[in-house]
């Protein structure tokens, strides 16, 4: 067995995310087109001596291009979450030294945490040989975040219902886009909140899917949505302005990923990307980064990369 493993966590962005009327249960359905992209959390995970007790740090990497307090009780964090549901599921003590450096805004829409949690799964997973497959792990998963599912396989994928029914495509598209990290955090509880507030509009399932149909190629700027856009547009107000100004800038629509704050445009290939990000940092003083979308781990286990 291994001591240690190093692992990065994607952020993952919603192409498109449709949005229905919250349920009896409180939940809210969706239907998510979900890719994962090249900005990461890196996780050290380090097994430990059976008589050993866990550790955890969660701290901001050096490359962090936005921070903010890390003021979160370490039981709640998520990634500490997925290994606590490990050891139950297994019903005995994984003892482990974990070192989280966060690249990813929190509060900005683009499952950090959740991809946090699932690297955690999948590292403690192998540090213990546990022998779980991808899919008892997505139901494990399941159980600390709707978004973890997805991410335990990332790549890209058509999310529905309360992120427990997947649909992952066999090739992720190779897209480029620019994230904005405008000075904003949304709370997910605060925007599910004001999205019933504002009335939820018919639902667009059905043109979410649509969207992947000229898979694998990249999606059309201006053919995504998000209905939760206008609850975050409503939390933050500055973020009409942002996307206003970011969508000036690249001449094509900007989008809230997620429950919002961070924005995102898609580009047309790396060097897009990479002017465009240097001149929304320059023209709006936010931090801007190009990423490019990143395979599934089962592309990556077939030598599917890019």
């Amino acid at each position: 067995m291994p001591d240690k493993i190093t692992a990065q966590a994607p952020a993952k962005l919603n192409l498109a995310l449709a949005v229905g009327a919250r349920e009896t249960s409180g939940l809210h359905p969706i239907c998510s087109w979900m890719i994962t992209v090249d900005l990461c959390d890196e996780l050290e995970v380090t097994r430990l001596l059976p008589d050993r007790f866990s550790r955890y740090a969660v701290l901001w990497h050096k490359d962090a291009r936005r921070r903010s307090d890390i003021d979160w009780s370490i039981r709640t964090d998520l990634a500490v979450r997925a290994h606590l549901a490990l050891e139950d599921r297994v019903h005995r003590r994984l003892p482990v030294q974990m070192k989280l450096e966060k690249r990813i805004p929190v509060g900005g829409g683009l499952g950090g945490g959740s991809s946090d949690a699932a690297a955690m799964l999948h590292a403690v997973n192998v540090l213990f040989e546990l022998g779980l497959e991808t899919d008892e792990l997505a139901k494990i998963a399941a159980s600390i975040g709707s978004d973890v599912p997805f991410l335990v396989q990332g790549g890209s994928a058509i999310v529905e219902g309360f992120g427990d029914r997947l649909a992952h495509h066999d090739r992720t598209p190779d897209l480029h886009a620019v994230l904005a990290f405008p000075e904003a955090e949304c709370s997910t509880a605060q925007i599910y909140s004001l999205f019933d507030e504002l009335t939820p509009g018919p639902w667009r399932g059905d043109a979410v899917r649509a969207l992947t149909a000229g898979m694998p190629e990249a999606p059309p700027p201006d053919g995504l949505f998000n209905d939760l856009a206008p609850a975050a547009v409503r939390a933050a107000p500055r973020l009409e302005e942002d996307l206003a100004r970011l969508s000036e800038i690249a001449e094509r629509p900007a989008h809230v990923s997620g429950s919002g704050s961070c924005l995102f445009v898609v580009c047309d290939d790396p060097l897009h990307a990479g002017f465009l990000a240097e001149a929304v940092e320059k023209a709006c003083g936010f931090p801007a980064v190009a990423v490019r979308t990143t395979p599934s781990r089962s592309e990556q286990a077939a030598g599917l990369t890019r």
